[in-house]
């Protein structure tokens, strides 16, 4: 069977979602259309199958990053895009590389996940493409001459002096010795024109990982383990979703998003996973607090809304609070967060509405007097640093005296980014300022009134 290499058929990428979305007598004619030896040829032919983030971005890049969620479809990205750099026309035509490195964790997981897997190399290769394993060599052998040799991560040392034009990388986010790995194989990737690397992970906070996202040379595609539902057990998203919803945890194993801790941060997020509960006691205050928006246009920064609860009985010392829920917005004019504000203090029932007024002046009041006359609403004026008032709060969450309930997974990347000497992330933190009025509002305030008869401003 002469099949031509799935790096040569970009009209077919998005051939399967077409055929998927037509009418089964479509879909009958286009099978009955096709050859026997096209036929065969179909299930082998990557492009046509595959999800947008498993195929190569275009143009010149070093290093195709793909990060995603468990079972969202890496291990087959990875093992597709072997195939696709390796094979030719025919089967004995040679490809694009010849002499390609598998770099795993372990030896085993090389050979068990890249190689013998269910989403492996051998599992993907057509019958007249398929390499031969040969254990003693830790070496796969392609009909044309190819060859990918395994490695492990925990041996540097075994990629000083075999030289490469291609490799494909898997769970670089999980070796303990990933630096020193990483540097070895690229001095390794010495042949070609343009040697290489893709990239699978699922990410995690580390620095190897960070510092090849911020090469010029870096491409990334991202996807969450939903965009693979199709191919996984409905139970195993229901049960993880609900087992770890809002969770650091499930924006990185599920989202396939980095969540990075800023160096010097006032929050990281093993304190913040631990501050997660899943029920909450009666409270004694609820406040929705602000932080506004000061114009609706296309990436300008959030209206933070933050809905923040509170036990407050017994000694000040012992009161507790309860992040309830993040209803921030983006791109809203004025009157309408206003409007989503006070429709959410509705919802909560909540006692007072709070907001930052330094921008927005006596208007941020008018706005919300217009749609609710007799909202209780508390001005608030900020007389330090973001960083200078976020430490009083980050003070309550090191006491254990603040908790997390539901989907906050944006509120708490901004919290993560968040230092004594300011805001080490993109844009603004608005959803992190209107979690520190909120808080201020319900328990460092009075706190400090029984402490001294004037209250520290923010």
């Amino acid at each position: 069977m002469n099949m031509p290499s799935t790096s040569t058929q970009p009209d077919l990428r998005s051939g399967a979602d077409w055929i998927a979305c037509e009418t089964a007598e479509v879909q009958r004619s286009f099978l009955d259309d096709l050859t026997t030896a096209e036929l065969l040829a179909l299930p082998f032919m990557f492009d046509f199958w595959a999800l947008p983030h498993q195929l190569p971005p275009h143009g010149d890049w070093r290093s195709w990053v793909i990060m995603g969620g468990r079972g969202a479809g890496k291990t087959r990205a990875g093992a597709e895009w072997v195939r696709a750099s390796v094979e030719g026309a025919r089967p004995a035509d040679p490809g694009r590389c010849r002499r390609i490195a598998l770099v795993g964790e372990t030896l085993d997981q090389v050979r068990e996940v890249m190689v013998f897997g269910d989403s492996g190399i051998l599992a993907c290769s057509p019958p007249d493409r398929r390499p031969v394993w040969h254990a003693t060599r830790r070496m796969l052998i392609w009909p044309n001459g190819a060859t990918a040799q395994a490695f492990s991560a925990h041996d540097p040392e075994s990629l000083r002096g075999p030289q490469f034009d291609g490799a494909w990388v898997d769970e670089l986010a999980k070796w303990r010795k990933a630096s020193d790995t990483w540097d070895m194989l690229q001095f390794a990737l010495r042949l070609g024109d343009a040697p290489q690397v893709c990239v699978t992970t699922t990410p995690r906070n580390v620095g190897v990982l960070k510092d090849l996202l911020k090469m010029s040379s870096t491409v990334v595609t991202h996807a969450p383990t939903e965009a693979n539902a199709a191919n996984l057990a409905s139970s195993f998203l229901q049960e993880v979703r609900i087992r770890y919803v809002g969770s650091r945890l499930s924006r990185q194993e599920l989202d396939g998003i980095l969540v990075e801790d800023a160096e010097g941060a006032l929050w990281s997020g093993d304190q913040l996973d631990a501050s997660r509960v899943s029920d909450l006691p009666d409270m004694d205050r609820i406040v929705v607090a602000i932080d506004p928006a000061t114009t609706s246009k296309e990436g300008s920064d959030e209206c933070g809304i933050i809905v923040v609860g509170a036990v407050t009985r017994g000694p000040v010392s012992e009161w507790r609070a309860y992040v309830l829920e993040d209803a921030s917005t983006t791109g809203l004019g004025p009157l309408q967060w206003a409007r989503v504000a006070v429709a959410v203090m509705e919802r909560w029932g909540a006692d007072r509405l709070v907001a930052e007024v330094n921008q927005g002046g006596d208007m941020i009041e008018d706005l919300i007097r217009q749609i609710d006359p007799l909202v209780p609403f508390r001005k608030l004026h900020a007389t330090r640093s973001k960083g200078a008032r976020a430490e009083p709060v980050a003070a309550l969450y090191e006491q254990g005296r603040v908790f997390h309930h539901g989907d906050l997974g944006a509120l708490e990347d901004q919290m993560v980014a968040m230092t004594a000497q300011g805001y080490a992330g993109k844009g603004s933190p608005d959803r992190l300022d209107a979690l520190v009025w909120a808080l201020h509002d319900l328990i460092i305030a009075p706190s400090a009134k029984w402490r001294s008869p004037r209250v520290r401003a923010l």
